[in-house]
């Protein structure tokens, strides 16, 4: 199995690895760095003390009396090393082309005076003695075992708090440069072409403004020209129903025969279309209409009720015990729509109310007629699309009917997906929020 590490997909997620890779490496070259500092300090504080030392040392030890050199040997020792008299260990002669600065330091402080001879010790870690001859002839071995200088117990303390520290703020600089974005998303998914959208607050760094600006403004030309192509279909829509009205009065006066019956189909047809387009154009705008509770069991029995009067096969199936705020006509003539086309296309309907796991409500309009194919399922929620080979031509509508449907759950803040049965049929599912609106 391999493990693929591909790039973030968020610019939150990219923006913060890429600071957080750039200012950690900074943070570590600048600890390296630090650290490499540290350490040639101390290496060359302690060659200086080895230098003084050991002229000291060797100084002090040649104007003892030898009874009484071995007495003094223990305080000149050093953590590192020590001083003994004699030959000291057998050893392997040193290769002097990969010594260390200590034998140099060595070399350079005594090598004028003194013959100096040095060799490897066997140990666990590295462990080396120098030999050489005092003036009166007493063998002097200096046994060296070299230590780095201990890395200060803060340093890495200190690397730590600076990543967090790194790590907080690049999160509040990412945040703060992310926030207008996810704004700006959120907005234009909320989008409202009747420019009842929420406005962006225009304050904060000119480019932020800007955009907030920008957006506001054109979503008030967006709401502006919609409102004006929906006044232009309503004006139209209506205009016509006056000379439609007159033609089937003059109708009326025809000699009965079968080009009157169509005459008078085509007449009622053309009525029933720009009728259907008022009430698009009217669906555009739902706010003069005011937003009441309303108890959505009864809403749904008395809307039940209503059919079962007029001898429709309606039934109603669920409880919510939900009181919602909503309005009441448009909600109706959401499922009104719904349940028509069931009844016309099934013969009979069946509604169905349940709570979503997200406490939204779905209510669903459930048929069991020919359906629709799945790749016209969107298609059908397009304003004047008919699907007429799998509906009967003599019940096909004028194609606004979904459409309006649509665009009223638009308005009261849910949304309206269709979707085929198991068995044949189609279910229509209006999905609300918890607060409706």
């Amino acid at each position: 199995m391999k493990l693929r590490f591909g790039w973030p997909r968020t610019l939150a997620s990219r923006l913060s690895l890429i600071f957080l890779i750039s200012l950690a490496l900074a943070h570590g070259m600048s600890f390296g760095l630090q650290f490499y500092e540290r350490y040639q300090s101390a290496m060359n504080l302690m060659l200086g003390n080895l230098e003084q030392d050991l002229t000291t040392t060797v100084a002090v030890l040649e104007r003892l009396p030898a009874d009484e050199r071995q007495d003094w040997l223990p305080r000149f020792a050093h953590p590192t090393y020590s001083y003994m008299l004699g030959k000291g260990q057998t050893g392997t002669t040193m290769n002097m082309a990969e010594a260390s600065k200590s034998v140099s330091s060595m070399q350079a402080t005594l090598g004028r005076e003194y013959t100096l001879t040095f060799n490897d010790i066997p140990d666990v870690r590295p462990h080396y003695q120098a030999h050489l001859t005092l003036k009166d002839g007493t063998p002097l071995t200096i046994d060296v075992r070299p230590e780095i200088s201990p890395l200060s117990p803060w340093l890495p303390l200190l690397l730590i708090a600076q990543l967090v520290v790194l790590g907080i703020c690049t999160w509040l600089a990412v945040r703060t440069a992310i926030r207008p974005l996810t704004r700006l998303s959120q907005a234009v998914d909320n989008l409202d072409p009747n420019g009842e959208g929420i406005r962006l607050d225009e304050s904060g760094p000119t480019e932020v403004a800007y955009a907030a600006v920008a957006f506001n403004t054109m979503q008030q030309r967006i709401a502006t020209y919609v409102k004006e192509r929906m006044q232009l279909l309503a004006a139209i829509s209506h205009d016509l129903q006056t000379p439609i009205t007159r033609m089937k009065l003059r109708a009326e006066f025809m000699d009965e025969g079968v080009e009157k019956e169509k005459l008078w189909s085509d007449l009622s047809e053309m009525q029933h279309l720009v009728q259907e387009g008022v009430a698009y154009a009217r669906s555009m705008d739902t706010s003069t209409e005011a937003s009441r509770r309303v108890d959505l069991d009864s809403f749904l029995d008395s809307l039940m009720f209503d059919y079962q009067d007029m001898n429709k096969q309606v039934d109603l199936c669920g409880k919510t015990g939900a009181v919602i705020q909503t309005r009441p006509h448009a909600l109706r003539r959401v499922l009104v729509n719904l349940t028509d086309n069931a009844l016309k296309f099934a013969g009979a309907a069946e509604i169905k109310v349940q709570v979503n796991a997200d406490q939204g409500i779905a209510v669903q309009v459930l048929d069991r007629g020919p359906g629709i194919a799945e790749a016209e399922l969107p298609e059908v929620l397009k304003p004047f699309y008919r699907v007429e080979s799998s509906r009967n031509r003599e019940t096909g509508g004028t194609g606004l009917g979904l459409a309006i449907s649509q665009q009223l759950a638009h308005a009261l803040g849910g949304s309206l997906s269709l979707s085929n049965r198991e068995g044949g049929g189609l279910c229509a599912q209006l999905d609300l929020p918890v607060s409706v609106k």
